[in-house]
Parts: C-alpha cells; structure tokens; sequence
C-alpha cells in the first residue's frame, strides 16, 4: 500500500497522506465517543424535558438552553485551558475534547428527541392514560418505538455536526486530523504548502461526512411516518 502510494503521488505526499489517515482515526474514536456520551445524556435530559414534574422540566430546559448558548469553542477553550490554569490542574487533550463534544452534543440531541416525541400526536397519551397508564409506561411502550422512527434520519444527520465539530479540538493540542493537518501545512518543507496539505484534509471530513449525509436522506425517506 504504502509502495503503492509513493509511486502515484511521490514519496513526500504518500507519507503525508498516510500520516493523516493515521490522525483520522482519532477523529473517529473522538465523534464516537461524544455521539454515544452526548445521546446517552441528551436521552435523560429529553425525558426530563417532558416530564409533569415541574422541577424537572426548568432543569433540562436550563441544561439545554446553557450548552447550546456557549460555542463548541468556548467549551474548548474553557475544559481544555481554563480550567488547568485556573485550578493548576493537569487536564489530559482527549479528555477536555470529550467533555466538550459531549456536552455540546447532549444539548442538541435532546432537542432532536424532544421534537420527535411532541410530533406524536397527544391521543396517544390520553389513550394510554385511558387504559391507565402511567407515564412511564405511556413514553416507552406508545410514544418512543412511534418517535423512533421520526428521529433516526436527524440523529444520524447530526453525526455530521460532530465530526466536523471534533476540527476544533485542535486549538488544545488534540492529535487529530485538523491538528496534523496544521502541524503538516506549517513544517515549511517543500510539498507542505497549506493549498496542498488543507484540501486533502477537506477531502479525508468530505469522506466521513458525505456517507452519514446519504445515509440520513435515505432514512429520512424510508423511515418518515407517511
């Protein structure tokens, strides 16, 4: 492969272009861990949302409205180099980056959730508590697997926004791909040029992007209620 490479394009951008492809799988293990993190928080935050406890509802309504006020970069800024110089604390990248995402990701996502589960009509509700049913059992057993289908196609969708969302990670040393694409377009050796080296790493989100991106219009298809 590597040969391979080093005869089609040199052997300076063959090296380039595997280095990259290295860093992307940071990027990947990156989205994948706020994507799962964020949904598993934002589902919680999506219950609350809806809940008849009054209490609940301010609470994730000031969760959701607090992580989607700040800027992905801000969190970035704040995890990453905030809070190790304001509490002289050691703040591993990956793990700043992962808080970041995940926080920023929870937000979203339950918003996503919420509107897929008001979108149900309310006869379903009140057929449940007809039966009586209680609230729990109305959500999981009549309105979820009903919202499941509404919310597949934007959740996935949404797998774009993080991954693009994971190129800021660079500004606190995280060794992904938008890092090593920097690090690469700045080296000033003779093939690093940056109209050379950020195309490439356009191409290498392009490739990660693009698939998510059909695959959300397919199941937007597919899967929206007629």
């Amino acid at each position: 492969m590597t040969e391979l490479l080093q005869l089609l394009l040199g052997e300076f951008h063959a090296k380039m272009l595997l280095v990259l492809l290295s860093a992307t799988q940071w990027t990947i293990y990156l989205s994948l861990t706020a994507f799962i993190g964020g949904g598993l928080i934002g589902l919680l935050f999506t219950v609350l949302k809806i809940s008849p406890i009054g209490w609940l509802r301010r609470l994730a309504t000031a969760y959701i409205w607090l992580f989607q006020s700040i800027p992905l970069l801000m969190l970035l800024f704040l995890t990453g180099l905030g809070i190790p110089a304001f509490f002289k604390i050691d703040v591993p990248a990956w793990l700043a980056a992962t808080v970041s995402l995940t926080l920023f990701t929870s937000a979203y996502m339950s918003e996503v959730w919420r509107g897929a589960l008001e979108s149900v009509p309310k006869g379903q509700w009140e057929g449940g508590r007809a039966l009586g049913l209680g609230f729990n059992w109305i959500l999981y057993s009549i309105v979820a697997p009903q919202a499941l289908r509404i919310a597949t196609p934007p959740t996935v969708g949404f797998m774009v926004q993080v991954i693009k969302g994971t190129s800021m990670a660079y500004i606190i040393d995280y060794n992904d791909l938008m890092r090593w694409g920097k690090k690469i377009a700045n080296s000033q050796l003779d093939g690093a040029e940056p109209y050379i080296v950020y195309p490439v790493v356009a191409l290498i989100y392009f490739g990660l992007c693009f698939p998510l991106s059909q695959w959300s219009k397919s199941l937007e298809k597919t899967m929206s209620p007629k």
